[in-house]
């Protein structure tokens, strides 16, 4: 219910309105829903009358969204991951067994905390979620997680974060690359590179990225994984850039890691929902302590690795 209004809102409607406003098309709409377009422009009329405002303006040019329709895009997203969350909780609460389920990203080794949050509450069901970079904040909001160990950036709002290391990041090139012999590299070896991944996620590179300059840059396809990215790479598609953590726990013969000096290091962090408080968040905090960064091979600086938020 929004306050001060008396309005109740339908979550279900919500969740059409959503997929209305992100598709912009009633008809693609309505198969993801997997319902009649007839049924769903209902639901959207309902809506509207719900709430007392034009949230979609329909013609013959196609869909978009209103004032009120962008706005409410912007909040209905929060409103249904919190609604998902609390089911989620209050179906755990009736559990026999009480259960806390950890997030992490790719690379990164928990089991250190894991084993020591288990031997200090016995019977606890530990359970362990594996994440992304599109997913890693939302399992906290839709309670898909207690905890999540997030690489930053990420976007804190609602959020407690606590950082815990830093990381050295790494390029990773094909292992036939006239570059692959070296055993460190400045970043303005990889100006004539492309980049696999946003520039903005490598900002060092950007700066003097050749493809960038020219404009010549070849579109990236979508890539929804560390392993989609490092078969792209050893295809000589292109390089990337990611934690050494990442790196090294995805070891490949036709793929070479290498320092490269001038490049930022990755932060990773603790981070939990600001709404929820719990003995067994506050005791995971204390024990993600011992959760310790890799480090790159004996007689390689890091020192040019410090300072920069972590990179997707």
């Amino acid at each position: 219910m929004r306050e001060g209004t008396g309005v109740d809102v339908d979550l279900r409607k919500l969740r059409y309105f959503v997929a209305v406003a992100e598709e912009l098309h009633f008809g693609r709409a309505a198969e993801r829903l997997h319902i009649a377009q007839p049924a769903l422009s209902r639901q959207m009329r309902a809506l509207e009358d719900d709430l007392g405002v034009q949230l979609l303006r329909r013609d013959r040019r196609g869909t978009e969204l209103t004032a009120a329709g962008a706005r409410l895009l912007a909040e209905a997203p929060r409103l249904l991951a919190a609604s998902t969350a609390m089911v989620r909780a209050v179906t755990a609460a009736a559990a026999e067994t009480p259960r806390f389920t950890i997030g992490f990203m790719p690379g990164i080794t928990v089991t250190p905390a894991v084993r020591a949050l288990a031997s200090r509450h016995p019977g606890l069901d530990v359970r362990l979620l594996r994440t992304g970079w599109q997913d890693q904040v939302e399992v906290l909001h839709d309670g898909r997680a207690d905890v999540s160990i997030v690489r930053l950036p990420i976007d804190q709002h609602g959020l407690r974060v606590r950082p815990l290391f830093t990381e050295p990041r790494v390029v990773v090139l094909p292992a036939d690359h006239p570059l692959a012999t070296k055993s460190a590299l400045p970043v303005g070896d990889l100006a004539g590179e492309h980049l696999l991944q946003d520039p903005d996620a490598v900002p060092e590179w950007r700066d003097v990225a050749d493809e960038l300059r020219t404009g010549e840059r070849a579109e990236v396809p979508p890539i929804n994984s560390v392993e989609e990215k490092l078969e792209l790479v050893a295809a000589g598609a292109g390089i990337c850039v990611i934690p050494l953590s990442t790196a090294t726990f995805y070891t490949r013969h036709d793929v070479v890691i290498l320092p490269v000096e001038g490049i930022g290091a990755g932060h990773v962090c603790l981070a939990w929902s600001a709404t929820r408080s719990s003995p067994l968040i506050t005791d995971f905090a204390a024990l993600a302590d011992l959760l310790t960064p890799p480090r790159l091979p004996s007689g390689t600086s890091e020192s040019e690795n410090d300072g920069a938020d972590g990179e997707r």
